[in-house]
């Protein structure tokens, strides 16, 4: 580099490009999937049967590459427009980053990596919880 500095690496690339981060979402998903916190509301018992797991891995996998900034072009759904319906509470989405984190652990995920990984989804929140959405029971 003409300045010295090295380029900063993206997370994209820090995270090992599309085929690391699709493996694993490939855990994340099946692990959501299955959760019986989640499951426990009945909209998103319904949406896991009626999704196929492999698409919603696909989108999920892209629109990961696409935040962590790949070459990658998110092509779902809006994160709203795809939850609104489900009802998903506070619970629930706590659940879901627990189950986030523990997939994160099981790769190894290092720290500045997930920190960056939870500010991305964090920054999803607004739009997937239902604050008049009950708690799911435990």
């Amino acid at each position: 580099m003409a300045n010295g500095a090295a380029a900063e690496t993206s997370l994209y690339e820090r995270l090992g490009g599309v085929y690391a981060i699709a493996v694993v979402v490939d855990d994340f998903i099946d692990r959501i999937m299955v959760d019986p916190r989640l499951n426990a509301n009945p909209r998103v018992d319904e949406a896991h049967h009626r999704v196929s797991a492999q698409g919603f891995k696909y989108y999920v996998t892209e629109q990961v590459c696409w935040a962590a900034g790949g070459p990658q072009t998110y092509s779902g759904r809006t994160m709203r427009d795809s939850h609104r319906e489900l009802l998903i509470s506070g619970a629930e989405w706590d659940a879901f980053m627990d189950d986030f984190h523990q997939t994160l652990a099981k790769f190894g995920v290092p720290e500045r990596e997930r920190g960056e990984l939870d500010a991305i989804v964090e920054s999803t929140k607004d739009d997937i919880v239902t604050s008049a959405a009950p708690a799911a029971s435990q």
